[in-house]
């Protein structure tokens, strides 16, 4: 703004960036410790976009166990919403009889929202939030939905309805759980691995 040809700045109010840091640090629980020694300790979930026919887009949803990384659930929704959120984690829940100590999600609106962390706090399972575009806070839900498209779908043909591609994912998850090796669980499958835990 001028007044009578003078110039009157104002002072912009520096924005705590520091704090904001600390806050989002304190916010990951999680902190990478991706290495979990229990079953249903720590639980990741995310979303991923997929496509079917000539132009249409849905949202893969799905949780993994970190012990072992077992795909709990998944979930195909139009749209990334909190109710497929809360869907796809009763979906876990029930499927292993419990719910899990923490979760770990990434800061989409969907996990933000009022309606998800109730859901998790009436279960008394802790949120861990990863830092605002830092997809390596969740690194192995990351690398699994690499994965799951690069060794899975991109090895299929094109799904050209819903049901095709509901059906080409639940039979990824089926071959991610019962076929596919992996190192990190002492060359093991996935139901391997459970089976010598809980024989």
């Amino acid at each position: 703004m001028k007044i009578n040809g003078i110039r009157v700045d104002y002072r912009q109010p520096k924005k705590d960036r520091q704090g904001a840091k600390q806050t989002y640090q304190d916010e990951n629980l999680l902190n990478r410790q991706f290495k979990q020694e229990k079953l249903n300790q720590v639980w990741v979930t995310d979303t991923t976009e997929l496509t079917y026919g000539t132009a249409n887009k849905v949202r893969l949803h799905a949780i993994l166990d970190l012990y072992g990384q077992r795909p709990a659930a998944w979930l195909i929704s139009p749209t990334e919403t909190r109710e497929a959120a809360i869907k796809v984690f009763n979906q876990a829940a029930k499927a292993s009889g419990t719910t899990p100590e923490m979760i770990h999600t990434d800061r989409g609106a969907a996990y933000t929202s009022t309606n998800y962390n109730e859901a998790l706090r009436q279960e008394k399972v802790r949120h861990s939030l990863s830092a605002p575009g830092t997809p390596a806070d969740n690194a192995v839900m990351e690398h699994w939905w690499a994965d799951f498209k690069s060794i899975w779908l991109e090895h299929r043909p094109k799904a050209q309805t819903l049901a095709e591609l509901q059906e080409q994912v639940r039979a990824g998850i089926m071959y991610f759980t019962n076929q596919f090796i992996s190192a990190k669980r002492n060359d093991q499958t996935v139901a391997e691995y459970y089976h010598d835990l809980v024989r």
